[in-house]
């Protein structure tokens, strides 16, 4: 009995010098650390490559969306391009193509067909301008003579293409400025309406004025200011006080052609007021110029809403009305002759654009105009 108490503590005393060690022993502490950073950083190395990727198919489905797809919409947008590049050129890339645009020259007057987007005037954001480069301009025509210079006679709106008069001297650029405002010359527009104005022919004659638009996006517009209003009983009209600050406005028109929700039409403003053909036209008869994005609505800054009709012959989307550029064309001058001498009688074609629309829309320009 003693001999197998000996055995049995031998054993346990072997089995105690004995150490058991695990079959897998764990990594120590900072093997385990490393292997977590490594694994955090390349899950964002992972996702850091799906979102670039997952970016680069939104850019490419803009990009998708925002080149035009048919010939009419790259065409709106290659002009605009092409207005953008006149007023960030060199003056004397700009001097050049107002030289090509000449349409009459004598020893008073010089008169140019002036191209669609850029500004007469310079301004608070505004690159190059005709009246920057006049200069530059006046050396093209008369070669290196000294004392050559050209002065503007009138204005014509950014977006509004046709014959623009400058005059050789401060005397002849001041007669012509007389002639104007005394109503002496005879001016001619063409436009593209949205809608045909009813009655077909007649005279606009409401005073005009600038008014603060408020909401969301304030800004100014010219606005109507009638001086006579609906009686109490409708069957008559009432005059009202005219506003101090309104200017009297007048314009003829007279419709051309029509087809398709649209017509042409011819005016003749015998006032000067800002923008007064686009207002008479847009708040007067309720028929827009074409393209004419700040008139189109009167409470808020948006592109000009064009109906289905007018978009399919234009083959043209809605996205992309707001590059469709102002169809509205200074096409004919006439000054009366000074000294017994004729009329001068200045005729600017019409730019490639406009006539384009014409064509699309089916509408027809008589050859007498």
């Amino acid at each position: 009995m003693n001999c197998v108490r000996k055995a049995l503590s031998a054993s346990a005393s072997a089995l105690r010098s004995v150490s058991v060690r695990p079959r897998f022993a764990p990594p120590p502490p900072s093997v385990c650390l490393e292997s977590r950073r490594s694994a955090t950083l390349k899950a964002a190395d992972l996702a850091q490559r799906v979102r670039k990727e997952e970016e680069r198919e939104r850019a490419a489905r803009r990009q998708q969306q925002q080149t035009p797809r048919t010939p009419s919409q790259r065409a709106v947008v290659e002009l605009r391009r092409f207005s953008r590049q006149l007023q960030a050129v060199h003056p004397t890339v700009l001097a050049k193509a107002l030289r090509r645009a000449l349409l009459h020259e004598d020893r008073r007057l010089v008169a140019l067909n002036k191209p669609y987007g850029v500004p007469v005037h310079g301004g608070p954001g505004v690159g190059n301008n005709i009246s920057h480069v006049l200069p530059i301009l006046a050396k093209m025509i008369d070669g290196p003579r000294a004392g050559s210079q050209l002065h503007l006679c009138h204005r014509l709106d950014k977006e509004t293409t046709g014959v623009l008069l400058l005059a050789r001297s401060e005397e002849a650029a001041n007669d012509v400025q007389e002639l104007f405002r005394t109503h002496q010359v005879d001016k001619k527009y063409l436009v593209v309406c949205v809608g045909v104005p009813v009655p077909s022919e007649g005279v606009i004659d409401i005073p005009i004025i600038e008014k603060e638009v408020r909401g969301s996006q304030p800004h100014y517009k010219m606005a109507l200011s009638p001086v006579y209003r609906l009686s109490q009983s409708g069957d008559g009209l009432t005059r009202v006080r005219a506003n101090r600050q309104a200017h009297g406005a007048a314009t003829r028109y007279r419709v051309l052609d029509s087809a398709g929700g649209c017509s042409l039409v011819e005016l003749q403003p015998v006032t000067g007021v800002k923008h007064q053909i686009r207002v008479h036209l847009a708040y007067g008869l309720g028929c827009p110029v074409l393209g004419d994005h700040k008139y189109a609505h009167w409470g808020k800054l948006a592109p000009q809403k064009l109906p289905e009709g007018v978009l399919r012959r234009l083959a043209l989307e809605q996205s992309k009305a707001r590059h469709l550029p102002l169809h509205l064309h200074a096409r004919q001058l006439v000054l009366p002759g000074l000294q017994g001498q004729a009329d001068i009688t200045i005729t600017a074609p019409l730019p490639r654009f406009f006539s384009n629309s014409l064509c699309k829309l089916k509408l027809s320009l008589p050859e007498e105009v």
